[in-house]
């Protein structure tokens, strides 16, 4: 599977199996959704997506190392 193959399968693909695609699987307004951010393009990389920076579930931020004091956000140094 290509990187976007597996991003679709574990997003809208797993949504739509379960008949669930009207509450989950993207991000659009009205559904559940919880978030992650990487600093890489996973298209190019699918190993950015073991480099998880921030999380969301449930509206709350479970993770947020963008912004810590040692972090000094995404491809600086």
């Amino acid at each position: 599977m290509t990187p976007l193959q597996v991003l679709r399968a574990a997003t809208i693909g797993n949504a739509q199996m379960m008949g669930w695609e009207a509450k989950i699987g993207s991000l659009e307004n009205g559904k559940f959704a919880d978030v992650v951010a990487i600093c890489g393009d996973p298209l190019a990389d699918i190993t950015e997506l073991e480099r998880v920076k921030f999380v969301m579930k449930d509206g709350q931020v479970l993770r947020n190392d963008l912004n810590s004091a040692g972090d000094k956000g995404c491809g600086q140094k």
